[in-house]
């Protein structure tokens, strides 16, 4: 059976314009896509630029990326290379000579460091909510946000294997997480004052985190063990806000290594059998350890994967080594293999799905190994297009793609992608 062609692909799309989807970045939900963002707001209000990382993966980003979009403040958006993904930007340094992310433009006046960041941002447009970052309530949370990130340092990058030397970082974790399950039941709703506010978009970017990486690395299920938690990150994915900044636990469990210096596995079989299905799937399976979302996946997901795929396929197909290092007719199998993986996105579970040329089972997991969320697309999107490329490659043998690197992710520089762009 032949894979569709790529103008049969782009004919599944719905025929958008660019101007459409430039509007759509611009207006419509979060995303990671957007360079402007106006709310229904003339362009001439606008007064802040936002300086965050082109990877959509920076925790300090994603709290002021949040902020801003839950308050609805017209901004800008300047993407800059995190020095784990590939060098910094000149004319980034020449503006902010530490490189330090995020970085924030209100009126002319630049401000670096996310809590300052939010601090100008109140006291310009007041605070997100009720109540600001000096509140009494709200400033004991940040405090206990910083407790609890502090035992999860402990736990995930000082503590090797399983046994009692591990206990105490481990016990120590579990209370800090009992102490936020008891801010969060003080509260008749899901969040952490009476309404979503500043508080909830501190704890955001850790709490994925360590989500994703103690269930990668201890094997351990935060949301599972912990229900008050879960119930919020439930009530976060009722918000479009949330999902458009929302990563998932393959992209944290490997961009965090080089970010945290190391993060340490377990090395128990409940580990490792946890890191096998987050690295190979399947990414839809109901697991205690491996709860990343409660959203149903949206009807339009394969069609998001598929769009994006196509916008970049010219680069993917360049970047991949499977095809570089074999010379032309590797390429070209390696095309046609890709064209198989995007015809099985589409395909009902109940159709045959198409096989791939032999020899391109490494190059496919090449490509479902360095799915990027939010960047490339959103949580569901990624995993249906995960699980195309690894059902697709499943057909063509075992060959795994190069192992993702540990000391950087050099190997995600997105300046093929921006220079396309």
């Amino acid at each position: 059976m032949e894979p569709l062609s790529w103008e049969q692909l782009e004919q599944r799309l719905a025929p958008i314009r660019e101007s459409e989807l430039q509007r759509q970045r611009v207006e419509g939900p979060t995303n990671a896509q957007a360079r402007l963002r106006l709310f229904g707001r003339p362009e001439s209000e606008v007064r802040v630029t936002l300086y965050r990382d082109h990877h959509a993966w920076c925790p300090y980003c994603q709290k002021v990326w949040l902020w801003l979009e839950e308050k609805r403040i017209p901004y800008r958006i300047r993407k800059v290379t995190m020095f784990c993904y590939g060098e910094k930007e000149r004319w980034f340094k020449q503006l902010v000579p530490s490189g330090m992310l995020p970085a924030l433009e209100l009126d002319g006046h630049l401000i670096t460091e996310s809590d300052l960041i939010l601090q100008a941002l109140e006291e310009s447009f007041g605070p997100l909510g009720e109540e600001g970052l000096q509140n009494p309530d709200v400033f004991a949370l940040r405090q206990l946000e910083r407790r609890l990130f502090r035992a999860w340092c402990q736990w995930l990058c000082y503590c090797e294997g399983e046994g009692p030397h591990t206990a105490p970082a481990e016990q120590h974790f579990i209370r800090m997480a009992g102490l936020v399950e008891e801010a969060l039941q003080a509260t008749a709703g899901p969040f952490f004052r009476p309404q979503f506010g500043t508080a909830d978009v501190i704890f955001v970017p850790y709490l994925e985190r360590m989500n994703a990486s103690l269930a990668y690395y201890k094997g351990y299920g935060l949301r599972s063990q912990h229900p008050a938690i879960d119930r919020w990150f439930a009530a976060l994915e009722q918000r479009s806000t949330y999902l458009g900044t929302q990563s998932d636990i393959h992209t944290h469990a490997h961009d965090l290594p080089p970010q945290m210096g190391c993060c340490l596995a377990s090395g128990g079989a409940e580990q490792q059998r946890v890191a096998r299905l987050i690295d190979q799937g399947p990414w839809t399976a109901a697991d205690p350890a491996v709860v990343e979302t409660r959203q149903p996946a949206p009807a339009d997901a394969a069609h998001e994967a598929l769009g994006r795929m196509l916008r970049h396929r010219h680069r993917l197909l360049e970047v991949n080594p499977e095809g570089l290092r074999r010379g032309a007719a590797a390429g070209q199998a390696l095309e046609q293999a890709l064209r198989c993986a995007l015809t099985n996105l589409l395909r009902q579970p109940a159709d045959a799905a198409v096989a791939p040329p032999a020899g391109t089972a490494a190059g496919l997991r090449y490509w479902r190994d360095r799915i990027s969320v939010p960047r490339d697309m959103s949580l569901h999107a990624a995993r249906l297009m995960r699980t195309a490329l690894e059902s697709t490659a499943a057909l063509a043998g075992n060959q795994q793609g190069p192992e993702l690197p540990r000391q950087h992710r050099r190997d995600q520089n997105p300046k093929p992608f921006v220079q396309a762009a």
